[in-house]
């Protein structure tokens, strides 16, 4: 479960291509969090741009001092250098924490137009307020960018059964051999693979024959979708943390069961030869 980090999104907002409950409201947000921790799940995934997904967490902590996350959250898109340090006290004291494990910028364009901030960040870093500094990136390309920028420790990617190893598999080995730490996103393609394949959503049509492909495998492989698509991302060396958001406690029970499925490795492989031509089908920034 330690591999797990918990998305916070939904706890702030209404959002996922599947969802149907909304929003989360805070006393069942509490529950998630308070039965994620004890399950062994200590880190978070949040942003300001998550509704007030950071003041449910800061409200969590004074609830139960007791459990402390570890937090991994984002600068805005556009921020003024002198405004960083306040921004981070203002999260810090949302969050009810004292230091930042991972702070991202939240796309790569963001980091590229806010070169100007890195310095500041450093600052922070060395301060004591934020351990990490990363960035979260849709693209290949963008990832060999980040090869080399020595500043940033951490990347955030997609990665799942379709966004699969055929596609990012060469730059992980790459960004692991730089020591970069490597969170994975979008395990479930933000519920898309639970829907049906005769759904008239124009993705899953476009999609239709691969997720025909992936529930035949999970068939094959006497598992369920959840346990394939969870199971094929915590399962991949490469990837340090796997990031997954729920929309309720039971919900969270499921992926914590569906965890345990042990993957083989003639699975993986046939999902690894499932090849994507139109990648952007695979980002839900184009939905």
């Amino acid at each position: 479960m330690s591999k797990i980090i918990l998305g916070t999104v939904q706890m702030g907002l209404y959002y996922g291509i599947n969802n149907k409950l909304g929003k989360i409201s805070l006393e069942e947000s509490h529950q998630i969090l308070l039965r994620a921790y004890v399950s062994g799940i200590t880190t978070l995934d949040t942003a300001e741009a998550y509704g007030n997904s950071h003041k449910v967490i800061g409200e969590f902590h004074k609830s139960y001092p007791n459990y402390r996350f570890n937090i991994v959250t984002k600068i805005p898109h556009s921020i003024e250098k002198n405004s960083i340090e306040i921004k981070i006290k203002e999260y810090l004291e949302d969050l009810g924490v004292n230091c930042i494990e991972i702070l991202m910028f939240h796309s790569f364009d963001s980091f590229k137009s806010n070169q100007f901030t890195v310095d500041k960040l450093l600052e922070l870093k060395s301060s004591g307020l934020i351990n990490h500094i990363g960035v979260s990136v849709y693209s290949n390309d963008q990832l060999k960018y980040l090869l080399d920028k020595d500043d940033v420790t951490v990347v955030q990617l997609p990665f799942n059964l379709l966004d699969n190893y055929s596609v990012r598999g060469d730059l992980l080995e790459e960004l692991k051999l730089k020591g970069k730490i490597i969170h994975s996103r979008s395990a479930f393609l933000q519920g898309l693979f639970f829907k049906k394949t005769n759904d008239e959503n124009i993705i899953v049509r476009k999609l239709q024959s691969e997720l025909e492909i992936l529930n035949e495998i999970a068939i094959q492989s006497n598992c369920s979708i959840e346990e394939l698509a969870l199971s094929y991302c915590l399962h991949q060396k490469n990837i340090d943390n796997v990031i997954i958001g729920v929309d309720s406690e039971d919900h969270l029970n499921t992926n914590m069961k569906a965890s345990s499925f042990k993957i083989e490795k003639d699975t993986m492989q046939k999902i690894n030869n499932i090849k994507i031509e139109d990648l952007d089908l695979l980002n839900p920034s184009l939905w």
